[in-house]
Protein backbone atom coordinates (compact mmCIF):
# COMPACT_ATOMS: atom_id res chain seq x y z
CA UNK A 1 0.00 0.00 0.00
CA UNK A 2 0.80 3.51 -0.58
CA UNK A 3 1.74 6.18 1.92
CA UNK A 4 -1.58 6.82 3.70
CA UNK A 5 -2.76 8.71 6.71
CA UNK A 6 -2.12 6.68 9.86
CA UNK A 7 -5.67 5.44 10.36
CA UNK A 8 -6.00 4.11 6.83
CA UNK A 9 -2.66 2.33 6.66
CA UNK A 10 -3.48 0.64 9.95
CA UNK A 11 -6.89 -0.27 8.59
CA UNK A 12 -5.39 -2.03 5.58
CA UNK A 13 -3.05 -4.05 7.80
CA UNK A 14 -5.95 -5.02 10.04
CA UNK A 15 -8.08 -5.95 7.04
CA UNK A 16 -5.37 -8.34 5.97
CA UNK A 17 -5.68 -9.98 9.40
CA UNK A 18 -9.37 -10.44 8.78
CA UNK A 19 -8.81 -12.30 5.50
CA UNK A 20 -6.63 -15.29 6.42
CA UNK A 21 -7.71 -17.16 3.30
CA UNK A 22 -5.37 -14.99 1.25
CA UNK A 23 -2.38 -16.74 2.80
CA UNK A 24 -3.38 -19.94 1.06
CA UNK A 25 -4.83 -18.40 -2.07
CA UNK A 26 -3.61 -19.97 -5.29
CA UNK A 27 -1.22 -17.90 -7.38
CA UNK A 28 -2.06 -17.44 -11.02
CA UNK A 29 1.12 -17.45 -13.09
CA UNK A 30 -0.65 -16.80 -16.38
CA UNK A 31 0.59 -13.35 -17.37
CA UNK A 32 -1.26 -13.02 -20.64
CA UNK A 33 -2.72 -9.49 -20.70
CA UNK A 34 -6.47 -9.09 -20.49
CA UNK A 35 -8.22 -7.49 -23.48
CA UNK A 36 -8.27 -3.70 -23.19
CA UNK A 37 -12.02 -3.53 -23.65
CA UNK A 38 -14.28 -0.98 -22.09
CA UNK A 39 -16.50 -3.67 -20.60
CA UNK A 40 -16.87 -3.27 -16.83
CA UNK A 41 -14.77 -5.70 -14.82
CA UNK A 42 -16.63 -5.06 -11.57
CA UNK A 43 -17.85 -8.13 -9.71
CA UNK A 44 -21.57 -7.55 -9.29
CA UNK A 45 -21.91 -9.81 -6.27
CA UNK A 46 -19.38 -7.72 -4.37
CA UNK A 47 -21.39 -4.52 -4.74
CA UNK A 48 -24.30 -3.20 -2.76
CA UNK A 49 -25.24 0.02 -4.60
CA UNK A 50 -28.43 1.72 -3.54
CA UNK A 51 -30.48 4.66 -4.70
CA UNK A 52 -29.62 7.80 -2.75
CA UNK A 53 -31.01 11.17 -3.85
CA UNK A 54 -28.63 13.16 -1.65
CA UNK A 55 -25.67 11.26 -3.08
CA UNK A 56 -26.86 12.12 -6.59
CA UNK A 57 -27.02 15.80 -5.62
CA UNK A 58 -23.52 15.54 -4.15
CA UNK A 59 -22.24 14.13 -7.47
CA UNK A 60 -23.70 17.12 -9.31
CA UNK A 61 -21.92 19.52 -6.96
CA UNK A 62 -18.70 17.50 -7.10
CA UNK A 63 -18.83 17.54 -10.90
CA UNK A 64 -18.37 21.32 -10.84
CA UNK A 65 -15.37 21.01 -8.50
CA UNK A 66 -13.82 18.27 -10.65
CA UNK A 67 -14.22 20.26 -13.85
CA UNK A 68 -12.67 23.28 -12.12
CA UNK A 69 -9.62 21.10 -11.41
CA UNK A 70 -9.19 20.20 -15.05
CA UNK A 71 -11.29 17.06 -15.44
CA UNK A 72 -13.15 17.13 -18.76
CA UNK A 73 -16.93 16.80 -18.75
CA UNK A 74 -16.67 13.81 -21.07
CA UNK A 75 -14.26 11.95 -18.78
CA UNK A 76 -16.33 12.75 -15.69
CA UNK A 77 -19.60 11.60 -17.22
CA UNK A 78 -18.04 8.41 -18.57
CA UNK A 79 -16.41 7.59 -15.23
CA UNK A 80 -19.62 8.20 -13.25
CA UNK A 81 -21.91 6.32 -15.60
CA UNK A 82 -23.80 3.80 -13.44
CA UNK A 83 -22.14 4.94 -10.18
CA UNK A 84 -24.43 4.72 -7.16
CA UNK A 85 -24.08 5.02 -3.41
CA UNK A 86 -22.50 1.82 -2.08
CA UNK A 87 -23.61 1.16 1.51
CA UNK A 88 -21.28 -1.82 1.89
CA UNK A 89 -18.27 0.48 1.48
CA UNK A 90 -19.44 2.64 4.39
CA UNK A 91 -20.06 -0.45 6.49
CA UNK A 92 -16.48 -1.61 5.92
CA UNK A 93 -15.14 1.84 6.76
CA UNK A 94 -17.16 2.00 9.98
CA UNK A 95 -16.11 -1.43 11.19
CA UNK A 96 -12.43 -1.56 10.23
CA UNK A 97 -11.14 -0.33 13.60
CA UNK A 98 -12.68 -3.28 15.45
CA UNK A 99 -10.38 -5.86 13.86
CA UNK A 100 -7.84 -6.80 16.53
CA UNK A 101 -5.30 -9.58 16.41
CA UNK A 102 -1.90 -10.09 17.90
CA UNK A 103 1.23 -9.76 15.80
CA UNK A 104 1.91 -13.49 15.81
CA UNK A 105 -1.57 -14.15 14.46
CA UNK A 106 -0.93 -11.62 11.71
CA UNK A 107 2.47 -13.15 10.88
CA UNK A 108 1.04 -16.69 10.94
CA UNK A 109 -1.10 -15.58 8.00
CA UNK A 110 1.13 -13.02 6.31
CA UNK A 111 4.25 -15.21 6.25
CA UNK A 112 2.64 -18.65 6.17
CA UNK A 113 4.46 -21.54 4.53
CA UNK A 114 1.94 -21.42 1.69
CA UNK A 115 2.59 -17.74 1.06
CA UNK A 116 6.33 -18.38 1.11
CA UNK A 117 5.96 -21.24 -1.38
CA UNK A 118 3.75 -19.12 -3.61
CA UNK A 119 6.33 -16.34 -3.44
CA UNK A 120 9.12 -18.68 -4.49
CA UNK A 121 6.93 -19.96 -7.34
CA UNK A 122 6.30 -16.38 -8.43
CA UNK A 123 10.04 -15.67 -8.24
CA UNK A 124 10.83 -18.62 -10.49
CA UNK A 125 8.14 -17.59 -12.98
CA UNK A 126 9.03 -13.88 -13.05
CA UNK A 127 12.75 -14.01 -12.25
CA UNK A 128 13.87 -12.23 -15.41
CA UNK A 129 11.36 -9.40 -14.87
CA UNK A 130 12.15 -9.07 -11.17
CA UNK A 131 15.90 -9.01 -11.77
CA UNK A 132 15.42 -6.33 -14.42
CA UNK A 133 13.37 -4.26 -11.95
CA UNK A 134 16.03 -4.79 -9.27
CA UNK A 135 18.77 -3.54 -11.60
CA UNK A 136 16.69 -0.55 -12.67
CA UNK A 137 15.59 0.66 -9.22
CA UNK A 138 18.17 -0.88 -6.86
CA UNK A 139 15.51 -2.48 -4.69
CA UNK A 140 15.82 -6.17 -3.86
CA UNK A 141 13.41 -8.36 -5.79
CA UNK A 142 12.41 -10.30 -2.66
CA UNK A 143 11.13 -7.13 -0.99
CA UNK A 144 9.05 -6.22 -4.04
CA UNK A 145 7.74 -9.81 -4.11
CA UNK A 146 6.83 -9.67 -0.43
CA UNK A 147 4.76 -6.51 -0.89
CA UNK A 148 3.07 -8.13 -3.89
CA UNK A 149 2.33 -11.22 -1.79
CA UNK A 150 0.83 -9.28 1.10
CA UNK A 151 -1.13 -6.78 -0.96
CA UNK A 152 -2.80 -9.09 -3.50
CA UNK A 153 -1.57 -12.66 -2.89
CA UNK A 154 0.76 -12.27 -5.90
CA UNK A 155 -1.90 -10.77 -8.11
CA UNK A 156 -4.71 -13.22 -7.39
CA UNK A 157 -6.78 -10.90 -5.14
CA UNK A 158 -6.52 -7.32 -6.43
CA UNK A 159 -10.10 -6.31 -5.61
CA UNK A 160 -13.00 -5.98 -8.04
CA UNK A 161 -14.95 -3.01 -6.74
CA UNK A 162 -15.49 0.03 -8.95
CA UNK A 163 -12.93 2.52 -7.64
CA UNK A 164 -14.91 5.59 -8.70
CA UNK A 165 -18.01 4.32 -6.91
CA UNK A 166 -16.09 3.41 -3.75
CA UNK A 167 -14.23 6.71 -3.54
CA UNK A 168 -17.32 8.77 -4.37
CA UNK A 169 -19.25 7.00 -1.61
CA UNK A 170 -16.48 7.67 0.91
CA UNK A 171 -16.02 11.29 -0.21
CA UNK A 172 -19.77 11.91 0.11
CA UNK A 173 -19.80 10.32 3.56
CA UNK A 174 -17.82 13.36 4.81
CA UNK A 175 -16.19 11.63 7.81
CA UNK A 176 -12.93 11.82 5.87
CA UNK A 177 -14.44 13.51 2.87
CA UNK A 178 -11.53 15.78 1.93
CA UNK A 179 -9.06 12.89 1.84
CA UNK A 180 -11.27 10.72 -0.32
CA UNK A 181 -12.30 13.59 -2.58
CA UNK A 182 -8.60 14.17 -3.30
CA UNK A 183 -8.28 10.46 -4.15
CA UNK A 184 -11.34 10.67 -6.37
CA UNK A 185 -9.94 13.64 -8.31
CA UNK A 186 -6.68 11.71 -8.72
CA UNK A 187 -8.60 8.67 -10.00
CA UNK A 188 -10.32 10.83 -12.60
CA UNK A 189 -6.94 12.26 -13.63
CA UNK A 190 -5.67 8.69 -14.15
CA UNK A 191 -8.64 7.93 -16.41
CA UNK A 192 -8.16 11.20 -18.27
CA UNK A 193 -4.48 10.34 -18.88
CA UNK A 194 -5.57 7.24 -20.80
CA UNK A 195 -3.77 4.77 -18.53
CA UNK A 196 -6.98 2.85 -17.74
CA UNK A 197 -10.64 2.84 -18.72
CA UNK A 198 -13.25 3.45 -16.01
CA UNK A 199 -14.62 -0.10 -16.14
CA UNK A 200 -11.15 -1.55 -15.64
CA UNK A 201 -10.27 0.70 -12.69
CA UNK A 202 -11.09 -1.75 -9.91
CA UNK A 203 -9.74 -2.38 -6.44
CA UNK A 204 -10.58 -2.39 -2.74
CA UNK A 205 -13.37 -0.60 -0.90
CA UNK A 206 -10.93 2.12 0.23
CA UNK A 207 -9.53 2.86 -3.22
CA UNK A 208 -6.39 0.70 -3.31
CA UNK A 209 -5.68 -0.60 -6.79
CA UNK A 210 -3.71 -3.15 -8.77
CA UNK A 211 -1.07 -5.73 -7.98
CA UNK A 212 0.42 -3.80 -5.08
CA UNK A 213 -2.61 -1.72 -4.10
CA UNK A 214 -1.70 1.89 -4.84
CA UNK A 215 -4.14 4.61 -3.92
CA UNK A 216 -4.71 7.11 -6.76
CA UNK A 217 -2.46 9.91 -5.47
CA UNK A 218 0.43 7.49 -5.03
CA UNK A 219 -0.26 6.13 -8.51
CA UNK A 220 0.08 9.62 -9.99
CA UNK A 221 3.35 10.19 -8.14
CA UNK A 222 5.07 6.81 -8.52
CA UNK A 223 3.44 4.51 -11.09
CA UNK A 224 5.72 3.32 -13.91
CA UNK A 225 5.27 2.24 -17.52
CA UNK A 226 7.86 -0.52 -17.29
CA UNK A 227 6.52 -2.38 -20.33
CA UNK A 228 6.95 0.74 -22.44
CA UNK A 229 3.52 0.52 -24.07
CA UNK A 230 2.53 4.07 -23.18
CA UNK A 231 0.28 3.11 -20.23
CA UNK A 232 1.01 2.69 -16.54
CA UNK A 233 -1.27 -0.29 -16.17
CA UNK A 234 -1.05 -1.81 -12.71
CA UNK A 235 -4.22 -3.86 -13.28
CA UNK A 236 -3.00 -6.13 -16.11
CA UNK A 237 -2.33 -9.83 -15.49
CA UNK A 238 1.23 -9.00 -16.51
CA UNK A 239 2.58 -7.53 -13.21
CA UNK A 240 5.48 -5.58 -14.76
CA UNK A 241 4.08 -2.07 -14.28
CA UNK A 242 2.73 -2.84 -10.81
CA UNK A 243 5.97 -4.33 -9.50
CA UNK A 244 8.13 -1.63 -11.04
CA UNK A 245 5.85 1.00 -9.51
CA UNK A 246 6.41 -0.49 -6.07
CA UNK A 247 10.18 -0.60 -6.56
CA UNK A 248 10.07 3.03 -7.68
CA UNK A 249 8.00 3.95 -4.62
CA UNK A 250 10.59 2.42 -2.28
CA UNK A 251 13.51 3.93 -4.17
CA UNK A 252 11.97 7.40 -4.13
CA UNK A 253 11.46 7.13 -0.37
CA UNK A 254 15.11 6.37 0.31
CA UNK A 255 15.64 2.62 -0.04
CA UNK A 256 19.27 1.59 0.60
CA UNK A 257 20.27 -1.29 -1.64
CA UNK A 258 22.02 -4.07 0.28
CA UNK A 259 20.71 -3.01 3.69
CA UNK A 260 18.30 -5.38 5.46
CA UNK A 261 15.04 -4.08 6.90
CA UNK A 262 16.07 -5.67 10.19
CA UNK A 263 17.26 -8.85 11.86
CA UNK A 264 15.98 -10.99 14.69
CA UNK A 265 18.27 -10.55 17.68
CA UNK A 266 18.99 -12.04 21.09
CA UNK A 267 18.99 -9.61 24.00
CA UNK A 268 21.36 -10.12 26.94
CA UNK A 269 20.18 -10.90 30.44
CA UNK A 270 19.42 -7.64 32.21
CA UNK A 271 18.86 -5.66 29.02
CA UNK A 272 17.50 -2.19 29.74
CA UNK A 273 14.12 -2.25 27.98
CA UNK A 274 13.91 1.54 28.13
CA UNK A 275 16.41 1.43 25.26
CA UNK A 276 13.92 -0.32 22.99
CA UNK A 277 11.65 1.40 20.52
CA UNK A 278 12.01 3.31 17.26
CA UNK A 279 12.85 6.57 19.03
CA UNK A 280 16.12 5.20 20.46
CA UNK A 281 18.84 4.91 17.82
CA UNK A 282 22.36 3.65 18.41
CA UNK A 283 25.29 2.52 16.34
CA UNK A 284 25.69 -1.20 15.84
CA UNK A 285 28.93 -0.93 17.80
CA UNK A 286 26.97 0.39 20.79
CA UNK A 287 24.45 -2.45 20.57
CA UNK A 288 27.31 -4.94 20.43
CA UNK A 289 28.81 -3.42 23.58
CA UNK A 290 25.47 -3.88 25.32
CA UNK A 291 25.56 -7.60 24.45
CA UNK A 292 23.00 -7.69 21.63
CA UNK A 293 23.73 -10.43 19.06
CA UNK A 294 21.93 -12.01 16.14
CA UNK A 295 19.40 -14.65 17.18
CA UNK A 296 22.00 -17.37 16.62
CA UNK A 297 24.62 -15.60 18.75
CA UNK A 298 26.77 -14.05 16.01
CA UNK A 299 28.01 -10.43 16.01
CA UNK A 300 25.56 -7.93 14.56
CA UNK A 301 26.34 -6.83 11.00
CA UNK A 302 26.85 -3.09 10.72
CA UNK A 303 24.21 -1.44 8.56
CA UNK A 304 24.18 1.92 10.30
CA UNK A 305 22.28 3.46 13.19
CA UNK A 306 19.46 1.25 14.35
CA UNK A 307 16.82 0.56 16.98
CA UNK A 308 15.62 -2.44 18.96
CA UNK A 309 11.97 -3.25 18.33
CA UNK A 310 9.86 -5.43 20.64
CA UNK A 311 6.53 -5.88 18.83
CA UNK A 312 5.19 -8.24 21.51
CA UNK A 313 7.05 -6.88 24.51
CA UNK A 314 9.82 -8.52 26.49
CA UNK A 315 8.27 -11.99 26.13
CA UNK A 316 8.31 -12.00 22.32
CA UNK A 317 10.80 -11.80 19.48
CA UNK A 318 13.19 -8.84 19.31
CA UNK A 319 14.49 -7.18 16.14
CA UNK A 320 17.17 -4.69 15.28
CA UNK A 321 15.74 -2.40 12.61
CA UNK A 322 17.59 -0.23 10.10
CA UNK A 323 16.61 2.70 7.88
CA UNK A 324 14.94 0.44 5.30
CA UNK A 325 12.38 -0.52 7.95
CA UNK A 326 11.20 3.09 7.90
CA UNK A 327 11.07 3.11 4.10
CA UNK A 328 8.63 0.18 4.18
CA UNK A 329 6.70 2.15 6.81
CA UNK A 330 6.02 4.72 4.12
CA UNK A 331 4.01 2.01 2.35
CA UNK A 332 2.10 1.12 5.51
CA UNK A 333 2.82 2.50 8.97
CA UNK A 334 1.81 -0.59 10.98
CA UNK A 335 4.84 -2.34 12.53
CA UNK A 336 3.21 -5.72 11.96
CA UNK A 337 2.98 -5.00 8.23
CA UNK A 338 6.60 -3.85 7.97
CA UNK A 339 7.87 -6.90 9.83
CA UNK A 340 5.72 -9.13 7.65
CA UNK A 341 7.09 -7.62 4.43
CA UNK A 342 10.66 -7.88 5.63
CA UNK A 343 10.34 -11.38 7.01
CA UNK A 344 8.39 -12.70 4.01
CA UNK A 345 11.10 -11.35 1.72
CA UNK A 346 13.75 -13.05 3.85
CA UNK A 347 11.84 -16.35 3.75
CA UNK A 348 11.39 -16.17 -0.03
CA UNK A 349 15.16 -15.70 -0.27
CA UNK A 350 15.72 -18.84 1.83
CA UNK A 351 15.87 -17.39 5.34
CA UNK A 352 14.69 -19.09 8.51
CA UNK A 353 11.36 -18.54 10.31
CA UNK A 354 11.37 -16.30 13.36
CA UNK A 355 13.16 -18.29 16.06
CA UNK A 356 11.91 -16.79 19.32
CA UNK A 357 8.54 -17.84 20.69
CA UNK A 358 5.59 -15.47 21.08
CA UNK A 359 3.39 -14.97 24.17
CA UNK A 360 0.54 -16.76 22.41
CA UNK A 361 -1.67 -16.91 25.49
CA UNK A 362 -1.96 -13.12 25.55
CA UNK A 363 -5.33 -11.83 24.34
CA UNK A 364 -5.41 -8.74 22.14
CA UNK A 365 -6.93 -5.56 23.51
CA UNK A 366 -10.03 -4.46 21.64
CA UNK A 367 -10.23 -1.02 20.06
CA UNK A 368 -12.41 0.20 22.95
CA UNK A 369 -10.00 -1.25 25.52
CA UNK A 370 -7.08 0.56 23.89
CA UNK A 371 -8.94 3.84 24.13
CA UNK A 372 -9.76 3.10 27.76
CA UNK A 373 -6.08 2.39 28.41
CA UNK A 374 -5.12 5.72 26.87
CA UNK A 375 -7.68 7.59 28.96
CA UNK A 376 -6.37 5.96 32.15
CA UNK A 377 -2.77 6.78 31.25
CA UNK A 378 -3.70 10.42 30.67
CA UNK A 379 -5.71 10.51 33.91
CA UNK A 380 -2.64 9.31 35.80
CA UNK A 381 -0.54 12.12 34.35
CA UNK A 382 1.25 10.35 31.54
CA UNK A 383 1.52 12.35 28.32
CA UNK A 384 -1.07 11.25 25.78
CA UNK A 385 -1.66 13.32 22.64
CA UNK A 386 -4.73 11.46 21.34
CA UNK A 387 -7.33 9.03 22.58
CA UNK A 388 -7.61 7.18 19.29
CA UNK A 389 -7.21 3.46 20.07
CA UNK A 390 -3.93 3.32 18.10
CA UNK A 391 -0.89 2.16 20.06
CA UNK A 392 1.77 4.31 18.40
CA UNK A 393 5.10 5.68 19.68
CA UNK A 394 3.49 8.21 22.06
CA UNK A 395 1.25 5.60 23.67
CA UNK A 396 4.15 3.15 23.94
CA UNK A 397 6.24 5.81 25.68
CA UNK A 398 3.42 6.46 28.15
CA UNK A 399 3.00 2.74 28.82
CA UNK A 400 6.72 2.40 29.42
CA UNK A 401 6.71 5.30 31.86
CA UNK A 402 3.76 3.80 33.76
CA UNK A 403 5.41 0.38 33.89
CA UNK A 404 8.62 1.88 35.27
CA UNK A 405 6.64 3.84 37.88
CA UNK A 406 5.21 0.63 39.37
CA UNK A 407 8.36 -1.50 39.04
CA UNK A 408 7.32 -3.53 36.01
CA UNK A 409 9.48 -4.34 32.98
CA UNK A 410 9.23 -1.15 30.86
CA UNK A 411 8.76 -2.83 27.48
CA UNK A 412 5.89 -0.57 26.38
CA UNK A 413 3.64 -3.48 25.47
CA UNK A 414 -0.13 -3.04 25.80
CA UNK A 415 -1.78 -6.09 27.40
CA UNK A 416 -4.94 -6.97 29.28
CA UNK A 417 -2.82 -7.27 32.44
CA UNK A 418 -1.55 -3.75 31.88
CA UNK A 419 -5.10 -2.48 31.56
CA UNK A 420 -6.02 -4.19 34.82
CA UNK A 421 -3.05 -2.54 36.56
CA UNK A 422 -4.16 0.84 35.28
CA UNK A 423 -7.66 0.22 36.56
CA UNK A 424 -6.37 -0.82 40.00
CA UNK A 425 -3.71 1.83 40.60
Amino acid sequence: MRRLTGWLSLAFALMALAVPSLANAPVSLDIRPKPRSGAPQVQAAARAPTSNARFDLWIKAFRKRALAKGISAQVFDRAFRGVRYNASVIEKDRNQSEFTKQIWEYLDTATSDMRVRNGRDALRKHRALLEQIERSYKVEKEVVLAIWGLESAYGSHMGKLNIIESLATLAYDSRRGSFFEAQLIAALQIIQSGDVRPGNMTGSWAGAMGHTQFIPTSYLAFAQDFRGDGRRDIWEDDPADGLASTANYLKRHGWTYGQPWGLEVALPRGFDFKLSGERVKKSVADWRKLGVTTIDGKPLPDHGRSSILLPAGAAGAAFIIFDNFHVIERYNTADAYVIAVGHLGDRIAGGKPIQHSWPRGEKALSFKQKKQMQRLLRRKGFEMEKIDGIVGPNTIAAIRAFQASIGKTPDGYATTDLLKLLQQN
